[in-house]
């Protein structure tokens, strides 16, 4: 496995600043966002279609600094049913063909989230019983066979006519694919080529163990984020993890996204990365570094340093 990092948390710095911290910290890898939520400035797909000159010259500065594009990353929800779906979906569909066009193979996502109903104006994430209310299981029938799947048959098309291989679907809440189970209900419907983007830290806060998951997902693991999350003691005991907190709040969650062993001691990973080797992933590893407990600088370095002396090479 490679080391990489996912660029928007260096949103604030010039292109060429970015990479040259790459370079700094030692990963091997960027995981360059292309549209959808992140605003990270770097490596817009819209501005790099249009714009040849550009896109030679950035990746020209990647090249002659020896590192290379792990993925290209569009986090989104094209199944939303207002205007952001309908943005996100072109973002999306802009992220594959820049990917085609300069051959990178994975595209970092989401699956989206739909309404619950024709007519209904917000995604609605049914993480309740299918079998009560009555209605449940039509809400739950509409969301996967009338708007995931056609969906995603067609951006496998477009995948594979512009010859990117993989979707790696981030393990994320509020989306339909969210945990091993639901995303092998797309993947029979669509196809191998969706898999997973496998991160622990969610995982953590839903009660799973990401070391089983990776067990269970197998070939299904296409990408893999490195970021960690700690269960605070005490106030899970009292409140549970279905914590509605704003992130920056961390002294009052019940959990928090944090560096890397700042949640999992280092045997802990070092037996994830090792599973994950083993059930058939040899890809990159990507930092996604969302710590409010800790300075932004700390948290990178923090994770650099354990995931560099956990990572299964």
């Amino acid at each position: 496995m490679k080391l990489s990092i996912c660029t928007d948390v260096m949103g604030n710095l010039s292109f060429t600043d970015m990479l040259d911290k790459c370079v700094e910290l030692g990963v091997e890898g960027i995981e360059m966002t292309g549209g959808g939520w992140s605003r990270a400035p770097h490596f817009r797909a819209d501005e790099l279609l249009e714009d040849k000159g550009l896109l030679k010259t950035k990746l020209k500065e990647i090249e002659a600094r020896g590192l290379e594009i792990a993925a290209l990353n569009c986090s989104a929800n094209p199944l939303d049913p207002g205007e952001m779906g309908k943005r996100h979906r072109k973002e999306m569909e802009q992220t594959i063909r820049l990917a085609g066009e300069i051959g990178v193979k994975t595209i970092v996502t989401m699956s989206g989230l739909p309404e619950a109903a024709p007519g209904d104006s917000v995604p609605n994430w049914l993480v309740y019983t299918k079998s009560w209310p009555d209605e449940m299981p039509e809400r739950d029938r509409y969301q996967w066979e009338d708007r995931a799947f056609p969906l995603w048959h067609d951006l496998v098309k477009l995948a594979r006519e512009v010859g990117v291989e993989r979707y790696a679907l981030e393990n994320f809440s509020a989306m339909l694919v969210w945990n091993p189970e639901t995303l092998f209900r797309l993947r029979n419907e669509v196809g191998p080529a969706v898999g997973m983007n496998l991160d622990p830290s969610h995982l953590f806060w839903k009660g799973a163990d990401p070391i089983a998951a990776a067990r269970a997902l197998g070939n299904a693991i296409h990408h893999c984020h490195g970021k960690d999350t700690r269960i605070e003691r005490g106030l899970a005991d009292v409140n549970g993890l279905l914590e509605l907190k704003d992130v920056t709040d961390v002294a009052n969650r019940t959990w928090n996204y944090v560096a890397v062993g700042a949640g999992h001691d280092l045997q802990w990973w070092k037996e994830f990365f090792s599973v994950v080797r083993m059930v058939g992933y040899n890809g990159w590893v990507s930092l996604e570094m969302e710590d409010f407990t800790m300075s932004t600088e700390a948290g990178i370095q923090c994770s650099i340093d354990a995931l560099q002396a956990t990572i299964s090479r």
